[in-house]
């Protein structure tokens, strides 16, 4: 698979470990139009997380278009989709927790959403945090949407193109491998 090949990426990693502004980077040195989808929603009296997203907002600067959608990606896609765009989806982590919090059939919408990856002649980047690698939550429902978050991170990585790990700021390539298939 060549570069020019490649139009799915799945950006992974765990919190503050710089996937948002690593997968910015590589959307800017594009000359297409630049499409920002926030999945997460925006809360009356949560100062915190508006002070987030207004440095985000000033991070990514005037060329990026916006659109906050918590639930219906695959029709953002299908609208947004032209060979002449690039779309970065931040983040697959809250859009779950989106759908969960909703009551939406997750495997219609994850099933959507792939569908809409592979038909979509768009450059298509996907922010998702690796929860599994940090402490086992104590409740139940946490173990469930860790559970929920590897399994849809899975599926991510198998339809997507390209997949990169961000650990510390730094990118490890996963997908397409870097060393030749291991076999037994």
């Amino acid at each position: 698979m060549t570069a020019q090949d490649i139009r799915t990426t799945l950006i992974l990693g765990g919190a503050k470990s710089g996937k948002s502004a690593f997968a910015e980077s590589l959307c800017t040195q594009s000359p297409y139009e630049l499409l920002y989808v926030a999945t997460s929603p925006r809360f009356e009296h949560d100062e915190e997380m508006a002070e987030r997203i207004r440095q985000h907002e000033l991070r990514r600067g005037p060329r990026w278009q916006c659109v906050e959608e918590e639930i219906m990606l695959a029709d953002v896609l299908t609208q947004a989709c032209h060979p002449g765009q690039v779309i970065l989806i931040d983040c697959m982590t809250m859009w779950l927790n989106n759908l969960l919090f909703h009551g939406h059939p997750l495997e219609d919408h994850v099933e959507s959403l792939c569908q809409a990856l592979l038909a979509c002649e768009a450059h298509i980047l996907l922010i998702s945090n690796e929860v599994g690698q940090g402490i086992v939550p104590v409740t139940a429902d946490g173990r469930a949407f860790r559970d929920l978050q590897g399994s849809l991170n899975q599926k991510l990585a198998r339809t997507c193109d390209r997949v990169i790990e961000i650990r510390a700021g730094l990118p490890l390539l996963l997908k397409p491998s870097p060393t030749p298939q291991i076999s037994l």
